[in-house]
């Protein structure tokens, strides 16, 4: 079987997906956290590496950037490869004071100015959120470990560079955690596919004052903890 964007075997996929935007993060987890991992798919040189994680299958694929590449993804592992749950590990600017740079923020719910969250229901603006099971699971992974989590919604862009400080102080004002550019998507995808998803996002800078902004490499290699509930969302 394979896809416009997905070449492969009927049963290379595995039926839980692990999802970062970059490639090189995708292979990073692939030959760091799975066992035996096999690259299976690599279209437009976005891999797909099937291994397992405690003897269970699991796929790391990334999404590219933005709603419109992950939702490609999303839609085709979801109707085409019978894949149940991606789980987004990425990163995320941090709004408000309590959140702080490297930080891990498990998003509750994704507001977002794109189109999918109105295009299903003409007129009405959906409330896109993940599944239950995956953020309760992710959030009992997350008590007591090391670092900082903070669990509740993100808002995911459509445009990188737009939204300036009257959009952002509004977002901070109604609570919203950080800004992101894929997980009102993946919501989408898995709602309309009647799957489940969940991101759990490690904060690289902080738009409120600019500070402890992540190197590229940083970014690759700095995001252990979000990865490890990550995974136990997927598994639970």
């Amino acid at each position: 079987m394979s896809t416009p964007h997905i070449a492969c075997e009927p049963g290379d996929i595995a039926p839980l997906v692990i999802m970062p935007g970059d490639p090189k993060r995708a292979e990073r987890i692939a030959r760091t956290r799975l066992t035996d991992a096999k690259l299976v798919s690599d279209v437009r040189g976005i891999g797909a590496w099937t291994g397992h994680i405690d003897g269970t299958p699991v796929t790391a694929m990334a999404s590219g950037m933005g709603v419109p590449s992950l939702s490609i993804y999303a839609t085709e592992l979801y109707r085409d490869f019978g894949v149940e749950r991606i789980c987004r590990v990425g990163t995320c600017g941090a709004i408000p004071r309590s959140v702080a740079v490297r930080d891990i923020i498990i998003a509750s719910a994704a507001h977002t100015n794109s189109s999918v969250a109105t295009i299903n229901v003409p007129g009405v603006a959906l409330s896109l959120a993940p599944s239950f099971d995956m953020l309760r699971a992710a959030v009992d992974a997350a008590r007591g470990g090391e670092r900082a989590v903070h669990v509740g919604p993100v808002f995911t862009n459509d445009f990188f560079y737009g939204g300036g400080p009257d959009t952002i102080g509004a977002l901070s004002a109604l609570g919203t955690l950080g800004v992101e550019m894929e997980a009102a998507g993946l919501y989408a995808c898995a709602l309309a596919a009647g799957k489940e998803a969940l991101a759990v996002l490690t904060a690289s800078d902080h738009l409120m004052d600019g500070s402890g902004d992540l190197t590229a490499e940083e970014r690759e290699t700095l995001f252990s903890g979000a990865l490890e509930i990550a995974i136990a969302a997927l598994l639970a």
